[in-house]
């Protein structure tokens, strides 16, 4: 049985949430997973896969940058984005801040903080590719489009909000809301899709 090394970047965040959700699934499919947090280059190279956490995406790309880790985390094959992680993997960027830059690794066009301010985050019920589940958005984004290797896994009100995209070498996924707050199913969804 294959032992996977998960790492997620630990700068801010839901990591301990995250963590907690990505050992339950790991468990329940009976994988042997190693979950760490990343904070520097040396820890990116052991991991086999990265959750990319909620969040300030325009942070995340500073401490990201400032500690030489940008370009290694654009060749990690298997990436987790939620919130401000779906942020920084899409190719295109509404709403962007001065500077600010994405991994440009998922072929999505991706609003930042489409449904408003801390004050107008919400929770619904939301039908997936995976199941019901109650789904909470923080601040969240929004997909605008996404092209035709990308997979919708679920809609809120004809909005796209969790996606994915593989090849024979990659796997990347996307979620606008925060799983990790209540369901593990997206994290053994990951799992399954590395494995």
């Amino acid at each position: 049985m294959k032992h996977l090394t998960i790492g997620i970047l630990a700068f801010h965040g839901d990591v301990i949430e995250h963590k907690r959700a990505t050992e339950q699934a790991a468990k329940k499919l009976r994988q042997k997973v190693t979950v760490i947090e990343v904070r520097t280059k040396e820890e990116l190279s052991t991991i086999d896969a990265l959750i990319l956490p909620g969040g300030e995406s325009p942070t995340l790309q500073k401490l990201c940058e400032r500690e030489g880790m940008w370009c290694d985390i654009k060749k990690i094959p298997n990436i987790f984005g939620t919130c401000a992680g779906a942020i920084m993997l899409a190719k295109n960027i509404g709403n962007k801040s001065d500077g600010q830059k994405t991994l440009e690794l998922m072929n999505i066009e991706i609003d930042r903080n489409a449904y408003g301010r801390q004050t107008d985050s919400f929770e619904t019920k939301l039908m997936t590719a995976l199941g019901e589940m109650d789904a909470v958005f923080i601040r969240a984004p929004r997909i605008k489009s996404i092209e035709k290797n990308v997979t919708i896994l679920a809609e809120n009100n004809d909005e796209i909000v969790a996606c994915e995209q593989k090849t024979s070498t990659t796997f990347y996924l996307a979620t606008c809301f925060h799983p990790e707050l209540t369901t593990i199913r997206f994290h053994e969804y990951f799992l399954r899709n590395i494995l």
